[in-house]
């Protein structure tokens, strides 16, 4: 009688390398929301090729298991890898890593306040956070050129026009790199103290003018999510459309936001250089 040898194949050694990769202990850190966490390790294993272009992923049920989390902070991790086109939803199949990575685009940018305005309208700002982040998000490392360690401060602002909440404002700015820490000082200063006047963006153009050269504006459509739909007092599911944007000082990124619009902001009118 002939025995055959079996060995593991390739394809399942991937699998459980993804499994292990996936399963491993998060860092449980106070100052990084879980779901930025999940984000990160998700985004961790696309950029180390562990999860490899066009794989599946495995469902929220079972990343939630493995990573030791509901699945709601799944389902928000990777809302967001969604909206910033690391992964692809399948209707009825499910999320697949991305066959490519997303594409950088140069355009001139201007502050989201001054997108939403209308003739006659009056549009307010509400801060609801401001906070410097010793550790954030993988997404947020990447985009702003920090190192791990490296803090960067965040600003989440709710956008009203005529009393209506119509967008959702979360910047994200260098707390260290190319301005030196006068500068650093003075801009968050101007951000956490006092009337809020203005966005981040607008208080960096406002104090570097042309200096803050061009940046990468992607525009995606998603929902709103449960955390920030709350700020805003909306459904979770409510559609919205969703702009990211970086901005540059000296040729180093310093700035970085993403601006979830709701439905009811209508047309906007965007400019590209």
């Amino acid at each position: 009688m002939r025995t055959t040898e079996h060995r593991p194949t390739e394809a399942i050694r991937d699998v459980a390398d993804r499994l292990s990769f996936l399963s491993a202990p998060l860092t449980r850190d106070r100052t990084m929301p879980l779901r930025a966490q999940v984000h990160s390790r998700i985004l961790d294993g696309i950029r180390t090729g562990r999860l490899t272009p066009g794989s599946m992923l495995p469902t929220e049920a079972d990343l939630g298991r493995l990573l030791g989390v509901s699945r709601t902070v799944v389902r928000e991790a990777l809302m967001l890898l969604d909206e910033d086109g690391f992964i692809v939803s399948r209707r009825g199949i499910g999320r697949f890593v991305a066959d490519t990575l997303p594409q950088i685009g140069l355009e001139r940018i201007r502050p989201l306040e001054q997108l939403l305005e209308t003739p006659g309208s009056i549009v307010g700002l509400h801060r609801t956070l401001a906070m410097l982040q010793p550790r954030t998000s993988t997404f947020v490392i990447e985009e702003l050129g920090l190192a791990p360690d490296d803090g960067s401060w965040f600003f989440e602002t709710v956008i009203r026009r005529d009393g209506e909440p119509i967008a959702l404002s979360q910047e994200h700015f260098a707390a260290a790199g190319a301005l030196d820490p006068e500068q650093t000082a003075a801009v968050t200063a101007r951000m956490t103290d006092g009337p809020v006047t203005g966005s981040l963006l607008s208080l960096l153009i406002e104090r570097y003018g042309p200096a803050l050269g061009t940046g990468v504006v992607r525009f995606t459509a998603g929902i709103l999510g449960e955390s920030r739909a709350t700020a805003l007092g909306a459904d979770a599911d409510e559609p919205a459309l969703i702009l990211t944007q970086t901005a540059r000082l000296e040729d180093t990124v310093v700035y970085l936001a993403k601006h979830l619009i709701r439905p009811g902001a209508g047309q906007l009118s965007v400019m590209q250089s």
